[in-house]
């Protein structure tokens, strides 16, 4: 069996200063920006996802709190990635209501949320949230409950939680996991969560809610897409509000943008 020891001496040895130097920047690392203090080794996301490909199946749960809690940027991704194959081997539809494979998917979400501060940038929470957290959302968990089921108020307090947080990264990940939720039919995760971070002070909150509009009008409604704007467009940051409009024509985005005016 690899240990997480072994997969950061493997990765430490493909440090790449160029790349590193290129992501510190990408990434905003800079005093005062929101990746300050994060480290890269310059290794690319294939790269990463080679790694996980080759251990995730049969990697202890145990043994991922070391890739987490690593200072290096690609480690903590590798955990995290490893998190989404071994949630989602667990989640296919034939195993969707077996209940060693809802212990495990819990156990898994669990550890997540346990570790959710260590997702410290938006690559992390946006290629997790909605494989994870989003994924659970949709089906039954013994968390919240003595018998497995949705347990929806439940999960409700999960995400209010998250979005009630002072962590930047656990309130994006409210809302960017309800990409999930969406692309099966259900809006009211987006909009829910649309609404609570609608005035959020960081523009990248701005951007992930207008990005989850998008899909929400996308792939459930345009016209409820339209109701939230009616109610919201004047007074909702112009970067979320051009992210939800994309999607529309150009003299449909000209006449919101104009709301703002």
């Amino acid at each position: 069996m690899v240990t997480a020891r072994e997969i950061a001496e493997y990765m430490e040895s493909l440090h790449d200063e160029e790349q590193a130097r290129h992501l510190l920047r990408f990434f905003k690392t800079a005093p005062g920006q929101y990746g300050f203090g994060d480290e890269f080794l310059g290794i690319k996301v294939p790269q990463t996802r080679e790694v996980v490909s080759r251990v995730s199946r049969d990697f202890p749960l145990s043994e991922i709190p070391y890739l987490l809690l690593s200072p290096w940027h690609e480690l903590r991704l590798c955990g995290f990635l490893i998190l989404v194959a071994q949630f989602e081997r667990l989640a296919t539809k034939r195993l969707s209501c077996n209940s060693a494979a809802i212990r495990g998917r819990d156990e898994i979400l669990t550890l997540y949320l346990d570790y959710a501060e260590r997702a410290n940038n938006w690559d992390l929470v946006d290629l997790t949230a909605p494989k994870i957290l989003g994924h659970w959302l949709l089906l039954q968990t013994f968390l919240g409950g003595e018998e497995a089921g949705l347990n929806t108020a439940y999960k409700l307090r999960i995400l209010d939680e998250l979005a009630a947080s002072s962590c930047l990264w656990k309130q994006r990940m409210s809302i960017v996991c309800t990409w999930k939720t969406t692309q099966q039919g259900d809006p009211s995760w987006c909009l829910r969560y649309a609404d609570i971070h609608l005035h959020h002070p960081h523009d990248l909150m701005h951007k992930a809610v207008g990005w989850m509009l998008r899909e929400m009008g996308k792939r459930v409604s345009m016209d409820l897409l339209r109701d939230f704007l009616c109610q919201h467009a004047a007074t909702m940051p112009r970067t979320a509000l051009r992210y939800a409009i994309e999607q529309m024509s150009e003299n449909e985005r000209r006449k919101w943008m104009q709301s703002k005016q």
